[in-house]
């Protein structure tokens, strides 16, 4: 919303500070931030920054322990950090990003490019052909999924009139339990 108002540099900032006053610093844990901030990561490399607050409990308590990457893992159960580091581990988790994979299971090439967005841009990639519709790839986080998903409800609404002959009726209240159409 306060992109509205203010250019997206100033809003990353102001979601930053905030982050930094809910969550602390982060990079004391191992976790570091990306140069730019969550917007405009978002916009340019359509990558959403998103960290589970259950996950987080845990690493501040150290059950989880974030590591700088992995460099090889060895026969022994043993792990080799890209620092030289050793450890015996109980699990790995990999915190690898998100890419989209509708190219691999969906076989048209109407609506989708090979990077798996929609090859038109926001505000217009929500709706293909033959009642194909996307939600959440407008790289604009939550705010563009709920566009999307505003955008298809009243599609399918407007489908499903033209194709069930719906006739617009005004309905008014005669009395708290009857309801009369005109």
């Amino acid at each position: 919303m306060m992109l509205k108002w203010l250019p997206l540099w100033i809003v990353d900032k102001l979601l930053l500070i905030l982050t930094w006053f809910i969550l602390g610093d982060m990079e004391k844990y191992g976790i570091k931030r990306p140069s730019m901030g969550p917007l405009q990561l978002k916009n340019t490399e359509g990558k959403t920054p998103v960290l589970n607050i259950g996950t987080l409990e845990k690493i501040r308590s150290g059950d989880i322990n974030v590591v700088p990457g992995i460099k090889r893992f060895n026969n022994n159960g043993e792990v080799e950090l890209v620092n030289g580091e050793k450890l015996d581990i109980d699990a790995v988790v990999l915190a690898t990003g998100y890419r989209s994979n509708v190219p691999s299971w969906l076989q048209e090439g109407e609506f989708f490019s090979k990077n798996g967005y929609p090859k038109m841009p926001f505000p217009h990639g929500w709706k293909g052909n033959s009642g194909l519709y996307a939600v959440g790839f407008t790289k604009r986080g939550l705010s563009g999924a709920s566009s999307d998903a505003v955008k298809i409800a009243q599609d399918i609404g407007k489908v499903w009139k033209h194709e069930t002959k719906q006739k617009k009726q005004r309905t008014t209240a005669c009395h708290r339990r009857c309801i009369s159409q005109f």
